[in-house]
């Protein structure tokens, strides 16, 4: 560029230096070129004059080749020789809409988003590799739909819909891995928006889950059932184990009772064949007076009983 422009204002320069020394045809024809020269410069300039946007990054082709970059601001370079291809260096977001198969043939409809940032010091390498930020886009989406019909591919459509959540990490580990340095993005994020499956599978998941729901309550009203019985079991033998212990005390009490009368009954024996014959008829006189209700019998068996009778009463 620098040459260019030094020929052109020495051209510039020599023509009006001719007019102005030399009235001649040769002189006239060198001031028009000159005039005209000076002309197109002023018209070719504002073209030159590039400006890059904020966020953007331009990589300038000289006669077609990528040899430099431009970074945001303003920039002058001659139009005809240098074209500029602008590259957004913010985050660009891809939507993937795609179907995809489980390992057990179901179908999906997919959606996924993928977003990453170009590396702007590799600028180059992507317009000399791609061609282009859209080439290259391209070539992302393409990787990032194969590993992610690969991973889903691997999991069957049941585990899937168990472990949902589970399943966007596993494929966004697959497309990192995947789009590596060759590709001169960085990816910032990968999510799984939307997994769907025939109607007819949707159906047949929706009554298989009411059917273990129906099961998980009848098995848990069972355990309850259970719960409650071996509960009631358990105050049924506390209340037989306390019953058991008070029948016990009570005859183990008996039993005490029992020994006492006994042994009782024993030293009144003992010391009941320790008196004399005397006292024993004393005490026998006294139990019968204190047992006598004062009525004499009806029945009388004869004068020498009565007789008796009247003496011992007297007597006592």
């Amino acid at each position: 560029m620098s040459w260019f422009l030094g020929i052109l204002f020495f051209i510039l320069a020599a023509g009006a230096f001719a007019c102005i020394a030399i009235d001649s045809k040769i002189a006239k024809i060198l001031g028009g070129i000159g005039g005209a020269l000076f002309s197109l410069l002023f018209i070719f300039i504002p073209f030159s004059i590039r400006q890059v946007d904020a966020g953007q990054v331009a990589v300038v082709k000289i006669w077609g080749d990528a040899k430099e970059v431009r970074t945001s601001g303003m920039h002058f370079d001659f139009w005809l020789s240098h074209k500029y291809e602008r590259y957004d260096a913010k985050v660009q977001q891809a939507t993937i809409t795609t179907q995809a198969y489980s390992s057990d043939g179901q179908t999906m409809d997919i959606e996924l988003i993928i977003q990453y940032q170009i590396q702007v010091d590799n600028v180059l390498n992507i317009a000399k590799n791609y061609g282009g930020l859209e080439m290259l886009q391209n070539r992302i989406e393409t990787i990032a739909t194969e590993k992610m019909k690969s991973t889903l591919s691997q999991k069957s459509a049941m585990t899937i819909i168990e472990t949902r959540a589970n399943v966007s990490p596993d494929v966004e580990s697959a497309i990192r891995s995947a789009i590596t340095n060759d590709y001169y993005v960085n990816i910032t994020s990968v999510v799984l928006t939307d997994i769907s499956f025939t109607d007819a599978f949707e159906k047949t998941v929706e009554d298989k889950m009411i059917a273990e729901q129906e099961k998980l309550k009848a098995e848990y009203e069972k355990e309850k059932a259970i719960i409650q019985a071996e509960q009631e079991l358990e105050v049924a033998k506390k209340q037989a184990e306390a019953q058991l212990e008070k029948a016990k005390k009570e005859a183990e009490s008996e039993l005490v009772l029992a020994e006492a009368e006994a042994e009782a009954l024993e030293i009144m024996n003992q010391a009941w064949e320790g008196l004399s014959a005397e006292v024993k008829q004393a005490i026998l006189n006294e139990m019968a007076i204190e047992k006598w209700d004062g009525k004499l019998p009806e029945t009388m068996v004869g004068d020498d009983f009565l007789k008796e009778l009247m003496n011992f009463i007297n007597s006592n």
